[in-house]
């Protein structure tokens, strides 16, 4: 885009500048326009054009001009072409470009010539001139032009920047050019979320900068900014003005943490990363990637959840703390756990920052750290008796069951300072292994040894082992210590408790307890009164042994142990102040031991050879509550050198054997002295230590309770090291943690576990003591950081101690989410107190439980609402340390805020209308449930099935609803779209009341059943329905009924309309799954497809059926042939071999006897599809032939098509039906009606047929001779291609049904026996009086509804019902012919020949000519006989398209000319005939032509000509084959035209006359309609006369014929009609008027007619047959016939009917102008009339 100035401003300089609004381009389009059109001109100016031979330039162009001044620019002229222009110059037309040129320039080929332009501007403005070059060719002109230089910056239209996330920033440059020659200032003014840089500067002509837009979006949208950029001369005066659209969008940042393992692991969340169990010390690393599923590169920050830091900091480290991710990409990050503390689990959580995004995603990191299970598999090794001098052996196995290495040592002195030995003395045992260790008893004294030795574990709680023997020497002998006895010492001191004399409480007790003192040694493990003794813990048990039992701290310590030594550390030539430990620079120190029993004790001194370390004396004997002193001598003998012991002394009573017996023997204790030292010259330089402390830093749980911590120094150099403990140089360190050992030498790749023991103050430094070892006597003191200190228990609740619960339905439970995290270093357990009154209304699960450091524990609270109002509770949450036992306890207050409300729904619609759907298939619909209420709604729905039909289904059909939730909740204010189910089971009309019941939380019923909505469906089947049948061919002279019963059309509709069965839907659609050629079929319904019968190679029989789809789905249908659903198999499936029904029908399919169109098509609802079926008469016999009906997802339906074919010359009677149901009959009858049966000749002969009478005889005879069933026409003869009618009389006996069979004889053919049935009916046991015409019903149409495939013209009735009317009358019925095309004319006739029809039908007019869309009116008139009949007639209407009777006539026309040209030609074949012969012939033509018109030649045809074969054999020569072919041409006899068969019509007309006395007993109120008619017909006649019915005589139809003609020219008349409407506007007067004798002609008098009260005239006719009209005036009278008055009624009423017809009368709408009748008869209708009269 480019931006320019415009001219001077009209405003004036000084005008203000207004920012144009938004959206708004302030740039002129006419100045953009200008300027691309300069920019574009100056593009053309500065390149050359070459035209007609000339190079140069389209156009000159001055830019850089001053007023007044002049400047001048060169055109150059080039001849490119090869010869010599002669060009003439046109100079420029104003005075402002002038030019120094002759006006004539020859330019020679390739030669240039130069023209100087001066341009001398006067004012400022723009200038435009142009001069021209003439040639032959052509002239050329060069444009002149001069502008004013104007500011222009190129500026893009619009700048899209980089979708960039909400709170982030993208940016994007582009270009600004100054194209104009000026130096341009510019500056942009822009908002909030765009920045430019920079924003502001200078531009040189021809400068280009570029500009850099930040876009900064603080919201999700697109971010549409148009800006200004200002610019001019000047900077202060930028008038110039263009913009820029600046297009971002603005999106959420959205990161995931997601878990890598997780799609390995299904047992792992995605949202915590499990890194299991590791040991101290140990180190494992895992994966998580951080992905990117936005659109945007999002910018993170990873850190942990802020809260509770452990002590020791945080076990995990990530490797990631923050960075950029691209859309659709991820970074893995590493985060490494290191677990510190044993025995527990460590939670942290990361937080996913993303700056912009709406949401913070957390990531769970969790770890435990476990340490060794170590056990022994025995807990005392007895070593038994052994003699002095010599050793025992014993094993024992140290199991760790762990998955973490374990590190022991035994704190027993193996170097020779003991009797007992334990290899190895320190150690690990890897996870889930054992390590074998070797005890060793050596004694030195003949005494007995127990030492309770404990074995150190690293992390773990110490292990015991008891280690007891004796020692025998040939002169002391002492009692023998077995492991009973440990359990008995061990019994008795718990009952004990207190420190008392063991050996006088063992005396008293000795009598008094004998029994139990034996009972306790023969069960050692049972324990008297256990719930009364304290069990001491294993490390305060190694506390107690290794203080000597003087432990101030421990709670279960006794107030003073049995024997105690202080010192129990001795240091030798150490300088350390420590009270605890005794230093001395000496070569001795001395210990004390004291006795705290009553009793006398013996004290023996563990010897070791070669030991640096002696005590003196070795043995002693302490009295009770005494002290002694030894001497504890250092002698090292080698220099230089580390040295350290522990020494051990036993202590045991000292009393002979007859005075304490075996069974009381108790153990001696043993105390032991640790000490070390070193034989380091003064001055001399002491080994360098190589040592390592783990873990460098001890945290005591923060509880106010003493706990046990490990550390392990190893020493990892070749030489030993000695350590020692400096407690001194802190006090408050010593007051708060002590350490076991506190000295001690390690030799070289051993270790030394260190056992801590503290009890937390809150005085204590939080950040921890710092505990110094010395090492090797030197000043290598590394350090341990000790921190023991109180830790406040901290807790936070969620939402600041408030939780906000919604509104809640009474009786319903409302589960809310709430955290609880643990901010505290220790582990804690907690439980919630809720007011007894409040459990009803509030629940939380789980309500107690432990929570570990810095987890987040989701708890689900449960609001139960009781009454309809406002809640507010407190449960409180009480916590506290878990290895305490909670009696000081901290709490949080909860309040829980809720609102108890009354829910209900309701549907959105009340009542449902689901589609049709088919049985079998399933329609899915959703019901909208609308929850009204302020809170949310627990539902149980409930459906109530209702079938509406009256079809009885025995047992309880399954609810054809299915609800996809019957349960559920609804929010408050929200709509659920309840998914449902219609499976229907059956056809019928479905109703379902859906109920709700508002439910608690345990799925009770809280309301009683309420009416939500009615859901109504209906199941349907695919239905097709035959509504019309139309026969052709040989079928096409049967009735409609006839063709009805001969197809089961009746039998087909109902099982059509009917349920279809399962069977049937095993395959829904049409598909190939049979295995024979016989059709496959799932249904029992067979039926019958009579093609009747007809001669061999006669017309086909064919016959339509009209199929109407009367449901409202659509219906597929399909006629399936066998091959349509035979599989097609290998061939070596066929075995070859077939039946006699396989062959049958594979000769019919083979000659397609058979033939359905279509087979199969879609009838949507309401529509009406015509299906052709034929069969070819081609086969003589019976033909068969399966077609399966078969309807999708419908009806299957087996049609067995059969039909007859008769061989030439043979009698045949076609019987379709064996069986024939007559009319039933009252018993009493004396005037039985005729009933007729019709027999069909479908042969080619005429047939003689009789009936045997015999079995009608016998039937009379076993009827008491009465003639139930007779014959009137017992025999006769059939006219081949014709029907006749046998007439019967049925008078039954008795109230029965007849069941005869009779037999019909054919002559040279076969008998037929014929079933005839008949019912008697007894009209006492009726008191109705209604006389049925028929006992069958008639299904088929009586109105054609629409039209078959190329039928032209269709009757308004197909069948005419009289119903019962009686003998010798006459009945009338009007019918309509209509002609459907719009393009063909129609004739039609009516066939009254047939049999018996004459005498009873007329039909007028009987033939007419129907015009295309014309309709004609038809009168039927029926008389009956005398005789009572029932009548059924079929009447036949024979119609002729005029094209094909015009087509026939021409070829009549023609075929006459032909016969003429045959009869008057020949031809003369001869080729070699002379000039004489010719002559001969010419003359002899006149000659037979004057002869032909002579009488006696003309009855005489011409002879044939001569054949050409002998003519050539006369002539003796040879005739080619075209020429024998032409002469056979020539002698060929014109075949005779067929004439064109007509479409036939059928019309059925049916009556039961019945005699006067019976009719007027069963119809009374009928007989008047008919009693005119009756006079009319039955006239009295004097005796003697023919009781015939008289016809019409020729004046009868002169009168009518005149008063019609009268009456239409009345009607016709102009003045008649406005005569009409002068009477219409006065009021009806009506007066009497008498007429004078002389107007009435000379008759004879006429009787007065009787008058009824309703005012009906009844007229009475005379027996001349004319009707008697009386005047009012009594005098005058009128006589005219009856057949006139009923001729003009009848007319008047037809005429009235054809108008109504054609719509030119509407009797509902008041007439206001009467129009002339259009004369009708005089057309169409009286032609038709006069050509039936003529």
């Amino acid at each position: 885009m480019l931006a320019e100035a415009r001219g001077p401003d009209l405003q004036g300089p000084g005008a203000p500048w207004n920012p144009p609004t938004a959206g708004e381009d302030t740039k002129n389009p006419m100045d953009h326009l200008r300027q691309q059109g300069e920019d574009r001109q100056r593009r053309i100016s500065s390149r050359k054009t070459s035209f007609l031979g000339l190079d140069s330039r389209p156009e000159l162009l001055w830019e850089d001009w001053d007023q007044g001044k002049d400047s001048t620019k060169t055109l150059v002229l080039k001849n490119t072409h090869n010869k010599i222009q002669r060009l003439h110059l046109r100079p420029p037309e104003t005075k402002f470009f002038t030019i120094l040129c002759p006006k004539i320039i020859f330019l020679s080929p390739g030669l240039s010539f130069s023209i100087l332009i001066t341009f001398r501007p006067l004012e400022r403005y723009e200038y435009e001139d142009s001069i021209g070059f003439q040639c032959k060719e052509g002239s050329v002109v060069v444009r002149l032009r001069a502008i004013i230089p104007r500011l222009a910056l190129e500026v893009p239209d619009s700048v899209l920047l980089p979708v960039c996330a909400v709170q982030n920033s993208s940016h994007i440059t582009f270009p600004v050019k100054n194209t104009s020659t000026i130096h341009t200032y510019f500056k942009w003014d822009c908002g909030a979320p765009f920045e430019f840089s920079p924003d502001h500067g200078q531009l040189k002509p021809g400068q280009e900068c570029h500009i850099s837009v930040v876009f900064r979006p603080q919201e999700a949208l697109v971010h549409r900014q148009r800006v200004y950029c200002r610019f001019g001369e000047e900077e202060d005066k930028a008038e110039s003005c263009c913009t820029v659209l600046l297009q971002g969008l603005g999106k959420y940042p959205y990161l995931q943490l997601r878990n890598p393992a997780a799609k390995e692991e299904k047992e792992q969340e995605a949202s915590v990363l499990q890194f299991g169990s590791l040991a101290v010390g140990q180190s494992l690393q895992k994966h998580l990637d951080i992905f990117n599923p936005s659109g945007v590169t999002s910018s993170f920050s990873l850190s942990r959840l802020s809260g509770g830091v452990p002590l020791l900091g945080s076990e995990f480290l990530c490797d990631v703390t923050g960075g950029e991710v691209a859309p659709g990409g991820s970074l893995r990050a590493t985060v490494t756990f290191s677990p510190a503390v044993v025995d527990t689990v460590s939670i942290e959580y990361l937080s996913l920052k993303c700056r912009g995004a709406l949401n913070e995603d957390h990531l769970k990191l969790t770890g435990s750290c476990i340490g060794p299970k170590l056990s022994l598999t025995a807990s005392v090794l007895d070593f038994g008796c052994v003699d002095d001098g010599e050793a025992c052996t014993q094993t024992v196995d140290l199991v760790n069951s762990s998955s973490v290495e374990g590190v022991y040592q035994w704190d027993l002195d193996c170097s020779g300072h003991s009797v007992f030995s334990i290899q190895p003395a320190s150690g690990t045992v890897q996870p889930h292994s054992q390590t074998s260790l070797t005890a060793v008893y050596r004694p030195t004294q003949p005494i007995a040894h127990h030492r309770r030795v404990p074995c150190v574990v690293l992390h773990r709680d110490h292990l015991f082992l008891d280690l007891i023997g004796t020692c025998h020497s040939e002169l002391q002998k002492p009692a023998i210590l077995k492991p009973e006895h440990l359990v008995l010492y061990k019994l008795y001191w718990n009952r004990r408790q207190i420190p008392q004399n063991t050996r006088g409480a063992m005396e008293r007790e000795r009598s008094a307890d004998q029994q139990d003192q034996h009972c306790t040694l023969e069960e050692p493990n049972q324990r008297p009164d256990s719930s009364a003794v304290v069990q001491k813990t294993p490390m305060e048990e190694f506390y107690q042994f290794s203080l000597g039992g003087k432990d101030p701290v421990s709670s279960i310590s006794t107030s003073s142990p049995h024997v105690s030594v202080s010192p129990r550390d001795l240091l030798f030539n150490h300088k350390i102040s420590s009270s605890f430990l005794s230093t001395s620079s000496s070569s001795s120190q001395s210990v004390s031991i004291t006795n705290y029993t009553s009793g006398k004790l013996c004290l023996v001194w563990t010897d070791a050879q070669d030991s640096q370390f002696t005590v003196s004396p070795s043995s002693c004997d302490l009295a009770p509550l005494k002290s002694t002193s030894f001497r504890v001598t250092y002698d090292p003998k080698p220099l230089n050198a580390l040295h350290g012991a522990q020494l051990e002394c036993f202590a045991f009573y000292k009393m002979d054997e007859r005075h304490f017996g075996l069974q009381v023997l108790c153990p001696p204790w043993c105390v032991t002295v640790r000490v070390i030292g070193h034989s380091f010259s003064a001055g001399k330089e002491h080994f360098l230590p190589c040592c390592s402390l783990k873990p460098p830093q001890v945290v005591f749980p923060g509880i106010n309770a003493v706990s046990y911590q490990t550390a392990l120094l190893q020493n990892c150099g070749e030489l030993p090291v000695t350590f020692c403990l400096d407690l001194n140089s802190n006090p408050a360190l010593a007051k708060s943690v002590s350490v076991i050992p506190n000295c001690g030498l390690i030799q070289p790749g051993l270790h030394q576990i260190f056992t801590l023991r503290s009890t937390p103050t809150v005085e204590s430094p939080k950040q921890g003591f710092c505990l110094k070892l010395q090492l090797n006597a030197a000043k290598h003191r590394p350090e341990l950081t000790v921190v023991s200190v109180i830790e406040k228990l901290r807790v936070s609740l969620e939402g600041e101690g408030i939780l906000y619960v919604q509104p809640t339905a009474v009786g319903s439970r409302t589960l809310r989410p709430h955290h609880i995290r643990n901010l505290s270093p220790l582990p804690l357990r907690f439980h919630w107190s809720i007011r007894k009154r409040d459990q009803e209304l509030i629940s939380v699960e789980p309500d107690a439980g432990e929570i570990h450091p810095n987890e987040i524990l989701i708890q689900t609270w449960s609001f139960s609402p009781l009454a309809n109002k406002a809640y507010t509770l407190k449960p409180t949450l009480f916590f506290w340390p878990s290895r305490t036992d909670g009696a000081h306890k901290s709490h949080l207050t909860l309040t829980v805020e809720g609102t108890g409300s009354k829910g209900f729904i309701e549907a959105k619609k009340p009542i449902l209308d689901v589609k049709e759907t088919l049985v079998g298939n399933y329609r899915s619909f959703e019901i909208p449930l609308v929850n009204n209420s302020l809170c949310s709604v627990s539902f149980q729905l409930s459906v109530e099935q209702t079938i509406l039909d009256e079809e009885l289904v025995p047992d309880p059909e399954p609810c054809a609803l299915q609800l996809d939730c019957e349960r559920g909740i609804i929010a408050s204010r929200c709509t659920m779209l309840l998914q449902s189910t219609f499976r229907p089971h059956r056809r019928g009309q479905y109703l379902w009341k859906i109920s709700d019941q508002t439910t608690t939380d345990c799925g009770l019923e809280s309301s009683l059943p309420k009416a939500v909505c009615e859901v109504r469906a209906k199941a349907v089947f695919p239905t097709l329905q035959v509504t019309d049948v139309c026969g052709g061919g040989n079928l096409g002279t049967l009735s409609k009924m006839h063709l009805w019963q001969l197809f089961s059309l009746d039998s087909l509709n109902q099982h059509l309309l009917s349920n279809t069965s399962s069977a049937e839907l095993i395959y829904r659609n049409p598909t190939k799954h049979s295995l024979h050629s016989g059709p496959s079929f799932f249904t029992k319904v067979m039926l019958d497809f009579n093609f009747s019968a007809a001669p061999i190679s006669s017309e086909p029989s064919t016959f339509r059926l009209m199929f109407h789809n009367p449901g409202s789905v659509p219906v597929d249908w399909a006629f399936l042939f066998p091959e349509d659903q035979q599989i097609e198999l290998d061939y070596w499936t066929e075995t070859g071999v077939f039946s006699s029904t396989e062959l049958s029908q594979m000769k019919v399919q083979e000659n397609r006897l058979f033939s359905i169109s279509p087979r199969s098509a879609t009838l949507q609802p309401g529509q009406q599809r015509a299906v052709l079926f034929s069969y070819s008469h081609d086969s003589v016999g019976m033909n068969r032939f399966a077609v399966v009906l078969k309807l999708c997802n419908g009806r299957e339906i087996l049609l067995n098509l059969k039909g007859m074919t008769v061989e030439r010359n043979r009698p045949y009677l076609h019987f379709p039906f064996r069986r024939h149901v007559l009319t039933s009959m009252t018993i009493g009858d004396c005037i039985p009606p005729r009933q007729g049966y019709v027999i069909y000749n479908a042969g080619s002969v005429p047939v003689h047929y009789e009936v045997d009478t015999a079995v009608l005889s016998q039937l009379q005879m076993d009827n008491f001779n009465h003639p139930v069933l007779c014959c009137l026409s017992p025999e006769g003869e059939v006219p081949a291609g014709k029907t006749a009618l046998l007439e019967w009389i049925f008078s039954p006996l008795e109230a029965k049904t007849y069941h005869m069979d009779v037999p019909i004889h054919i002559q040279d053919g076969d008998s037929t026996l014929v079933q005839f049935e008949g019912s008697g009916s007894d009209t006492t046991l009726d008191s109705s009086n209604t006389l049925n015409c028929s006992d069958t019903k008639e299904s088929a149409p009586c109105v054609q509804r629409l039209p078959f495939p190329g039928q032209l013209v269709f009757l308004s009735a197909d069948r005419v019902s009289l119903g019962d009317i009686p003998v010798c009358s006459q009945t009338s019925r009007i019918l309509f012919l209509s002609n459907v095309s719009c393009t063909d004319t129609v004739h039609y006739t009516w066939d009254l020949r047939q049999q018996g029809a004459q005498q009873v039908l007329q039909i007028r007019p009987e033939r007419g000519i129907l015009s295309p869309g014309e309709v004609t009116l038809c009168v039927v008139t029926f008389t009956s006989t005398k005789y009572p009949t029932v009548y059924q007639l079929d009447l036949i209407c024979q119609l002729f398209q005029e094209v094909a009777l015009t087509r026939y006539q021409k070829a009549l026309q023609l075929l006459e000319v032909e016969r003429l040209k045959e009869r008057d030609e020949f031809t003369i074949t001869e080729k070699n005939l002379s000039v004489s012969q010719r002559d001969l012939i010419h003359k002899a033509v006149p000659v037979a032509l004057s002869l032909r018109k002579d009488s006696p030649f003309r009855k005489y045809k011409t002879l044939p000509p001569i054949c050409a074969s002998r003519g050539c054999d006369s002539a003796g020569a040879t005739c080619s084959r075209a020429e024998r072919r032409a002469q056979r041409e020539m002698v060929k006899i014109p075949k005779q035209p067929e004439p064109p068969q007509p479409a036939l019509l059928h019309l059925e007309v049916t009556a039961h006359s019945h005699g006067l006395l019976e009719y007027n007993t069963h119809f009374p109120d009928q007989l008047n309609t008919f009693h005119s008619c009756l006079q009319s017909v039955e006239p009295q006649k004097p005796p003697g006369t023919s009781g015939m019915l008289p016809s019409h005589s020729p004046e009868q139809e002169t009168s009518v014929h005149i008063l019609t003609t009268l009456l239409w020219s009345i009607v016709n008349d102009s003045a008649f009609v406005q005569s009409l409407f002068t009477l219409a506007c006065k009021p009806v007067d009506y007066y009497p008027s008498e007429a004078t004798p002389s107007d009435r002609p000379p008759s004879s008098p006429c009787p007065r007619p009787p008058v009824k009260s309703s005012g009906v005239t009844e007229v009475p006719v005379d027996r001349a047959g004319t009707a008697q009209l009386g005047t009012r005036d009594k005098q005058h009278t009128d006589c005219a016939p009856v057949d006139v008055i009923k001729d003009v009624l009848r007319n008047t009423f037809q005429n009235m009917m054809m108008e109504g017809v054609r719509g030119e009368l509407r009797l509902w709408e008041q007439p206001s102008v009467i129009s002339p009748p259009v004369s009708t008869r005089n057309g169409k209708t009286s032609r038709a009339t006069f050509e039936e009269k003529s």
